[in-house]
């Protein structure tokens, strides 16, 4: 018995054969551009590391356990520039190709932990959130004015720990709810107290402020820490009398002379002149007497 292919059989057959022909051939085709757009993706990474450019950092030098080390000093270091270079990432790249004993704080990269503030071109700044290209050259890299240096970049930040520990900047157990009740707060008592909130404890408000560098100050951290507290509807009457009474004393709010520089070093664009002025306000209210 014969068999008959029809002629739309045929051409059906062929175009089949001609898809698994070409299906290799595709693939083939999709890997070559996925190489092709690897390759000028490494090749633009590589331009912007190995074009020549480099930043000049001139960073603040001290080591009291080395002899030869005592006597402050700035070395100079020639980083590749980087686009998107922050300080920070300028300093790590120091201290792993040039000098293993060059000493800074960081963490999260995110400016979040607060660990890596520094005095960078005459002002308080967070060196992961300080792009490189936005500063004028050489980059000067200090550590935070006013408070004692343990070695290079790092200050000693005991006092601003036990200032802020003053204020007490927790609630307390007696503020809590029993059993599994909540302990609400309505929406517009925390967009009052939300910037406040925003405090990573960096320190660069206290170095900044010449008051606080006297020493007989609580700062700026602390205050906005209690204020934190005194304006949020949860905080007990007597807990947050008891911090006014606090903030109210001689090295309290009163000490503020409303020189806005600690608002303008903050990383976290904290109002913290405005919060010590509302605070100024919350204590005289609290010492007036109706009768």
């Amino acid at each position: 018995m014969s068999t008959h292919v029809s002629e739309s059989e045929s051409e059906a057959q062929a175009g089949t054969d001609q898809q698994t022909t070409d299906r290799p051939a595709a693939q083939q085709r999709r890997l070559e551009k996925k190489r092709a757009r690897n390759e000028q993706r490494d090749q633009a990474s590589d331009s912007t590391e190995t074009d020549g450019q480099t930043v000049h950092l001139k960073v603040f030098r001290y080591d009291p356990e080395v002899k030869d080390k005592q006597e402050p000093r700035f070395d100079d270091f020639h980083v590749p520039s980087k686009k998107g270079m922050t300080v920070l990432d300028g300093l790590i790249y120091s201290r792993d190709h040039y000098d293993s004993s060059l000493t800074f704080r960081h963490s999260c990269r995110q400016a979040i932990c607060g660990s890596d503030a520094l005095f960078i071109n005459g002002s308080q700044r967070l060196g992961c959130q300080t792009q490189i290209d936005d500063l004028d050259q050489p980059v000067r890299v200090e550590p935070l004015p006013h408070q004692e240096v343990v070695k290079d970049l790092v200050v000693d930040m005991e006092h601003f720990y036990d200032q802020m520990d003053t204020v007490e900047p927790y609630f307390q157990e007696e503020d809590l709810p029993s059993g599994l009740e909540e302990q609400r707060q309505d929406r517009e008592n925390r967009e009052k107290i939300k910037m406040s909130t925003r405090c990573i404890w960096c320190g660069a408000c206290m170095s900044s402020c010449n008051i606080a560098a006297g020493g007989n100050y609580l700062g700026p951290a602390a205050i906005n820490k209690a204020y934190r507290f005194v304006m949020d509807e949860r905080e007990g009457e007597d807990l947050k009398q008891q911090r006014l009474e606090t903030i109210e004393e001689e090295q309290g709010v009163w000490r503020c002379q409303t020189q806005f520089s600690c608002t303008n070093v903050c990383p976290k664009d904290i109002p913290l002149t405005e919060h010590i002025q509302e605070l100024k306000r919350e204590a005289v209210k609290s010492n007036l007497k109706f009768w």
